[in-house]
């Protein structure tokens, strides 16, 4: 019997490829598959959307052709198909969920009067959450310029909160990343997800907790990618190696898609969009997993240097590739092979991306723009150093990135994209 693959839409983006596929899902049949029969299809849950990317025309049927995938579950036959539950559908549980909020506007959008809690009375410096939105300003042009510039074109109330959200994820990673991460332990991510907790009831405990819990008064933020940003945290405690993409996906996701989830609720929905929420928090999520993805084939080398391995154990083994030639380091064929289907689903998560970029607010677009544009040339940088991100460093020059302004502010101009189809 014929194996049909349904997709199911997590970093997809409905509403915005028109028509009613991208509400629920759509169909597609993988080259690597036998050729459907007209019979009752079963309806089978596989990730990734991105983990199957196909292979040549030319190359369908040949079985020394090896497909591109992770870990596409396909029930082949019989008249019981399994249905696997997959990090792609929790993420986008989690997705649903925030659309939900942002459109039952549980939390008012608009600048209210609350007045702040005695415990953030005492958290914030004498200059009130005024200094401690320049603070987060500060941190953030410190540490991220290419964005810190785009933000200023957005509103204040929405630049601060953008701040403000920045600086909580800078400082959850560097408790695994910075200088103190060799004596972080499970205890102390228990401690930060309780003092994010007490953030959000309004119990800061410094003026940066003091913004952010400020932030989430005037906009509809929930506490879940927040939380799952620090289950991130704790994988990198205890995991080194991902057998397959389901499961770096879902760690992608819990470092870097969150922050996406996290924003969408500040940047806001263009009033004019016909874009699905769902479809602008997939979108979102879409281009936190590419950031993620290609922070991970930049540093690869770096990243074995600490015994860390990033990369789809499944898929290096079909390549003939091992742990030992990563952590040799030396640009082979199989290994240019391998790293450019890696970085053709990078590039699938960017394209994904793009669409709900014009979605959002106009003054909100840029720094989005300009960060897909700066992170997707890290690709570019990739192929150009012929696949040794062992030794070398891909980065984007100061030339490069100077020019990907302009073209990311006239990108944050266009028409959203839902609206293209209709004019047209």
């Amino acid at each position: 019997m014929a194996a049909a693959v349904t997709l199911l839409r997590a970093a997809s983006s409905p509403g915005l490829a028109g028509g009613d596929a991208g509400r629920d899902g759509g169909s597609f049949h993988c080259p690597r598959l036998p050729p459907r029969k007209k019979a009752p299809r079963k309806r089978i849950l596989c990730s990734l959307k991105y983990g199957c990317l196909g292979v040549d025309p030319a190359e369908a049927g040949r079985t020394a052709a090896s497909p591109v995938y992770s870990s596409l579950t396909v029930s082949p036959a019989g008249d019981a198909a399994v249905v696997v539950v997959t990090s792609e559908q929790k993420v986008y549980d989690v997705v649903l969920k925030q659309a939900a909020l942002l459109r039952r506007q549980l939390r008012p959008t608009t600048t209210t009067t609350t007045a702040p809690s005695s415990e953030m009375v005492d958290a914030m410096p004498r200059g009130g959450l005024k200094e401690a939105y320049a603070r987060c300003g500060e941190i953030c042009e410190e540490y991220a310029k290419t964005f810190y510039l785009g933000t200023l074109l957005m509103t204040e109330e929405r630049r601060r909160a953008i701040w403000a959200i920045y600086v909580w994820c800078r400082r959850t990673d560097e408790l695994v990343d910075g200088p103190n991460a060799s004596h972080i332990t499970p205890q102390a991510l228990d401690r930060w997800e309780k003092r994010l907790e007490d953030l959000f009831a309004g119990r800061p405990y410094d003026m940066l907790d003091a913004a952010l819990s400020d932030t989430i008064t005037k906009f509809p933020i929930d506490i879940q990618p927040f939380k799952d940003m620090i289950d991130g945290m704790r994988t990198d405690l205890k995991k080194a190696r991902y057998n397959n993409f389901d499961e770096l996906y879902m760690y992608c996701y819990y470092v870097a898609g969150t922050v996406g989830l996290m924003s969408v609720p500040v940047m806001g929905i263009d009033p004019e969009s016909k874009a699905t929420a769902e479809s602008v928090y997939g979108a979102a999520l879409a281009l936190g997993l590419a950031n993620q993805l290609t922070n991970i084939l930049r540093d690869v080398g770096e990243d074995a240097s600490r015994g860390r391995i990033y990369l789809p154990q499944d898929e290096l083994a079909e390549a003939g590739l091992s742990d030992e030639d990563i952590f040799k380091g030396v640009v082979t064929d199989k290994w240019r092979k391998f790293m450019k289907r890696q970085i053709k689903r990078a590039r699938m998560f960017f394209e994904e991306a793009e669409r709900g970029v014009t979605e959002l607010r106009k003054e909100s677009r840029w720094p989005v723009w300009a960060s897909l544009l700066l992170y997707r040339q890290i690709l570019d940088e990739i192929e150009a150093n012929d696949y040794n991100n062992f030794t070398k460093r891909a980065y984007v020059g100061k030339a490069k990135k100077v020019l990907a302004l302009p073209v990311a502010y006239g990108r944050s101009l266009l028409l959203p994209y839902s609206l293209r189809n209709i004019q047209n």
